[in-house]
C-alpha cells in the first residue's frame, strides 16, 4: 500500500520504493531475483508496479497475497480519482471554474502550435522547404479529405522517413568516391 500512497509520476517512478521494500527492507528477494523479476514484469503488458505487487503477493502468499498486494496497491489512486472527479463534477457548472477553463484553452493552443511549429522547422532541417511543404500537403490530404487513420499516416511516414534516409545515405556514399577522384 505504501507504493500506491508514496508512489508519484507513474509505474516506473514506484520501482524503486518497491525494490527498497523488497529487497532491503524485509529481505523477500534477493538483489538479482528482483532484477529478473523486473525483466520478466516489463516484458508482458500492463502497468509495472501492479505486475511488480502481484508477484510480490503471489510469492508470499499465493492466490490470496496476490490479490491482496494488487488491490493494496491500486486502492489509494483509485480513491483519489474518484474523489478528484467528483470534485471537477461538483464544480463543473461553476462560473468560476468555467472562467479558468476559458482562459487555459487559448494558452495550450498557443502551446500545441509551438510544438508544431517545432517539429514543422525540424522537419524542414532535415527534409528541405520544398519537399517538407509537400509532404505537410500529404499528410493533410491524407487525414482530412480521404480520412485515413492516423495511426496509418503515422506508420507511413516512419516506412517512408526510413527508405527517404537510406537513399540519401546511398546517394551520398557514391557522390563521396566522385568527388575524390576529380
Amino acid at each position: 500500500m505504501k507504493t500506491g500512497i508514496l508512489g508519484f509520476g507513474g509505474g516506473p517512478s514506484v520501482i524503486p520504493l518497491i525494490r527498497h521494500e523488497a529487497v532491503k527492507s524485509y529481505s523477500w528477494l534477493s538483489d538479482d531475483e528482483f532484477g529478473e523479476v523486473f525483466v520478466l514484469a516489463n516484458t508482458l503488458p500492463g502497468p509495472i508496479a501492479t505486475k511488480m505487487a502481484g508477484y510480490l503477493g503471489y510469492r508470499l502468499k499465493g492466490v490470496l497475497g496476490a490479490v491482496t498486494a494488487v488491490v493494496a496497491h491500486i486502492l489509494p489512486s483509485s480513491i483519489a480519482i474518484i474523489a478528484l472527479m467528483s470534485a471537477v463534477n461538483y464544480f463543473s457548472n461553476s462560473q468560476v471554474v468555467q472562467g479558468m477553463i476559458s482562459a487555459v484553452i487559448p494558452v495550450v493552443a498557443v502551446m500545441l502550435g509551438g510544438m508544431a511549429y517545432e517539429f514543422a522547422e525540424n522537419a524542414v532541417k532535415g527534409l528541405g522547404i520544398y519537399f517538407g511543404i509537400i509532404l505537410f500537403i500529404v499528410a493533410l490530404l491524407l487525414l482530412q479529405l480521404i480520412e485515413v487513420h492516423p495511426a496509418i499516416v503515422i506508420m507511413l511516414f516512419i516506412g517512408y522517413g526510413t527508405i527517404h534516409f537510406k537513399l540519401i545515405d546511398r546517394w551520398k556514399t557514391r557522390k563521396i568516391p566522385k568527388e575524390r577522384q576529380q
